[in-house]
């Protein structure tokens, strides 16, 4: 089942970014008492009660600015309307109700979402009575709170989960199947992809952006194993400007890797990486999924000897400190190379599966330390004793040590970089902890 997303919306300047900030535990979004600070739409996975769900920050409601980024956060706040499982609508006790805040009252209204009504800047019990103001914009649920002192955000937080479905096995993946996420940016070939792995149309393919609505998930057998390959989504409606489109099929990426075991990473061969998909990818990796870079439309590009080695190069500048992650250049309209993504990602899967001996381990650990060293600090010998694996499907490794927090982050980077030279992992993030002894 799909992450749930939660969107605050409102008009300018209610609180919506001082309560993501709250939720999320962060500083993510800028908070001013400028109205409009808020332009682009923030996205932070939370949790509560055991319930995770995907908040979202929008930029204030002005349907009638002529500015032409006003505009936008107008169009961006439709759009979130849509997509959005549960709707907030922040409205402010010490302004009352406005024409604007009559306004959105309508647009919700018809939108057909699950709203809440959050009023927003009861700081007190005596502030509770312009509360009843409000019932003149007929919402049916609604909650007091302070986002900035926190008060009833706990309450407000226990009415947002209750939208929720409740968790069921009903529907769930068949744990024989390897499920594979198919992300990246709209309009890179996602859908022709799975076309083309499934051998029909079973997705629509345009050169639109965001033509894929929902995310399609099909089951397909390759040489003796099941797989349920998920399609990523794009948009539910068409949106009038790029943000949307760009914001969406991140949000629903973010959405389709939680689910999967192997994400498969599309890039346009004929269009450098970009920074979306550098969050996509690094989604992946928090969520300890398998990771695959598929470069698509490879037949589109003119090539000697070394065209694919300086494509390679380039993609791991990019990608920095994920240089175990395979890279594979296919055409999904030719199928050139696709059921080899499919075999990669096989061997991922098993890997993020595979357990090592302790004795092993500790075979390895001594070789390495004989090699180099950890580095003292503050006169103290840093000595680690032994190392185990503690959990495989993600694979989880813990180093016992006189002091955890002495290891720099470029002595971790030597002991991943010769782990992975002995014992493989390809395409799988590791997590190395290190913990008192």
């Amino acid at each position: 089942m799909p992450i749930p997303i939660v969107a605050i919306i409102g008009r300018p300047n209610v609180g919506k970014s001082t309560l993501f900030n709250r939720v999320v535990r962060g500083r993510d979004s800028i908070v001013h008492d400028m109205p409009g600070v808020t332009r682009d739409r923030k996205y932070r996975q939370a949790e509560w009660s055991g319930r995770e769900f995907m908040l979202v920050d929008t930029g204030g409601y002005l349907p009638e600015s002529s500015d032409q980024i006003e505009q936008a956060v107008f169009e961006q706040v439709l759009s979130v309307i849509e997509e959005a499982s549960a709707v907030v609508f922040m409205v402010d006790v010490k302004a009352g109700v406005t024409a604007l805040d009559l306004e959105i009252a309508q647009v919700l209204k018809r939108s057909g979402r699950e709203v809440l009504l959050a009023i927003n800047k009861v700081d007190n019990d005596a502030s509770e009575i312009g509360v009843s103001e409000f019932y003149e914009l007929g919402m049916e649920n609604h909650v007091s709170l302070s986002a900035v002192s926190g008060r009833n955000v706990g309450d407000f937080l226990d009415r947002i989960v209750a939208y929720f479905p409740e968790k069921s096995e009903a529907g769930a993946a068949d744990d024989s199947n390897i499920s594979l996420a198919v992300i990246g940016r709209p309009n890179v070939g996602k859908s022709s992809f799975v076309n083309a792995i499934l051998g029909q149309h079973r997705q629509i393919v345009t050169e639109i952006p965001g033509t894929t609505r929902d995310s399609n998930d099909t089951v397909f057998k390759h040489r003796g194993q099941d797989f349920l390959i998920i399609d990523t989504a794009g948009l539910r409606r068409k949106a009038k400007v790029k943000e949307s489109v760009e914001f969406y099929s991140t949000v629903r990426s973010m959405q389709s890797i939680q689910r999967c075991d192997v994400a498969i990473l599309l890039v346009d061969a004929t269009a450098p990486m970009e920074s979306q998909d550098m969050r996509i990818l690094q989604e992946a990796v928090r969520l300890n999924k398998g990771i695959i870079v598929a470069v698509n439309k490879w037949d589109l590009i003119e090539k000697d000897n070394y065209t694919a080695k300086r494509f390679e190069d380039d993609i791991y500048d990019a990608l920095k400190n994920l240089k175990y992650v395979p890279i594979i250049f296919i055409s999904a309209l030719t199928r050139q190379r696709i059921f080899k993504v499919i075999e990669i990602a096989q061997s991922i899967h098993d890997e993020r599966g595979k357990v090592l001996k302790t004795s092993e381990l500790n075979i390895f650990l001594a070789e390495i330390l004989k090699k180099y060293p950890p580095p003292s600090m503050d006169r103290k010998e840093v000595k680690i004793k032994y190392c185990t694996q503690i959990k495989s499907r993600p694979p989880v490794f813990a180093f016992f040590t006189n002091a955890p927090k002495s290891i720099r982050p470029n002595y971790r980077s030597y002991i991943e970089n010769q782990f992975r030279s002995r014992f493989g992992f390809l395409g799988v993030p590791l997590t190395l902890a290190f913990r008192k002894k």
